[in-house]
C-alpha cells in the first residue's frame, strides 16, 4: 500500500500524542516513497520532527532509577538463542574488558543492555551499549547487520533514550568524572540498510541530526573483530 504525505503526517501527529513511544511507530520503518510527492516516508517524518522539534526536545519524560544504571554485567552468553544484537553487544563489550580493546571514535565499551526503567510498568527499553572515550559517554543504538530497520529510526530511539535516562545518575553509577558529556549514536553496521540509507539523498534526515547532535557510528567487521568507521 503507498500512502501521501498527508496520511503519514496524520500518523505521526496521532503518535506524537505518546512522544516517548513515537520511534517504535510502524510508519518510522516503511520503505518507499509517498504517492503524491514522490518523498521517502522516514524524509516526510524527519520533516514532521523538525517542524514539531519542540516536542522532541523538551517533552520526552525523564525516568530516574532508584537502583544503579550499572548492573556490573559480566559479559555471559548463550549462542543460539537468537539475540542477535545482545550477543554482537556483548562481544565487543568482552572485547573491550577483558582484551583492553579501545575502539577508534568511540573508546571503551563499559556496558550492554544498561536499563532505563523504574518500574515495570514504564515505557523504555534498554540501552545497548555504553562506551566512554575519556570525555564522552556515548548511548549508542545497536543494530544487526541483517536489520531492516531504518536510520530514522535508530536517530529517534537513541535520542529518546537520552532524554529518558538521567544522565547525572548514568555518569555517577559509572564512576565517571562529572563534566562527562553524554550523547547518542546510531551503532550500525558498514554497508547495511541503514548505511546505504545514510548515503542516500535524505537532507531532512541529516538536518534533523545536525539539531539533535547526533553522529552515527559504523561497524565493519572483519576476521571475527569490528573496526569503527565515522559518519
Amino acid at each position: 500500500m503507498q500512502y501521501t504525505s498527508i496520511e503519514i503526517n496524520e500518523m505521526c501527529k496521532k503518535a506524537l500524542e505518546s512522544i516517548e513511544t513515537f520511534y517504535q511507530q510502524d510508519f518510522i520503518n516503511y520503505r518507499g516513497r509517498t504517492a503524491d510527492t514522490n518523498r521517502f516516508y522516514t524524509e516526510v517524518v524527519a520533516d514532521y520532527v523538525l517542524n514539531n522539534i519542540d516536542s522532541f526536545l523538551n517533552n520526552i519524560p525523564r525516568i530516574t532509577r532508584m537502583k544503579d544504571y550499572d548492573q556490573k554485567h559480566d559479559g555471559s552468553y548463550r549462542e543460539g538463542t537468537g539475540r542477535d544484537e545482545e550477543i554482537i553487544a556483548i562481544k565487543m563489550f568482552r572485547k573491550s574488558q577483558m582484551d583492553n580493546c579501545t575502539y577508534p571514535y568511540i573508546g571503551k565499551i563499559i556496558d550492554y543492555q544498561t536499563p532505563l526503567k523504574l518500574k515495570r510498568t514504564d515505557v523504555a527499553g534498554k540501552i545497548d551499549l555504553l562506551s566512554y572515550d575519556g570525555k564522552v559517554l556515548r548511548i549508542l543504538e545497536l543494530k544487526k547487520p541483517s536489520s531492516t530497520e531504518s536510520m530514522l529510526r535508530c536517530v529517534l530511539e537513541g535520542y529518546t533514550y537520552l532524554k529518558t535516562v538521567d544522565e547525572k545518575k548514568l555518569i555517577t553509577d559509572f564512576g565517571l568524572p562529572s563534566e562527562t558529556i553524554v550523547e547518542a549514536a546510531p551503532f550500525v553496521f558498514w554497508k547495511a540498510n541503514q548505511w546505504i540509507e545514510w548515503q542516500e539523498d535524505r537532507p531532512a534526515l541529516h538536518s534533523l541530526c545536525r539539531i539533535l547532535g547526533i553522529k552515527p557510528y559504523f561497524i565493519k567487521e572483519e576476521n571475527d573483530s569490528y573496526t569503527i568507521l565515522e559518519g
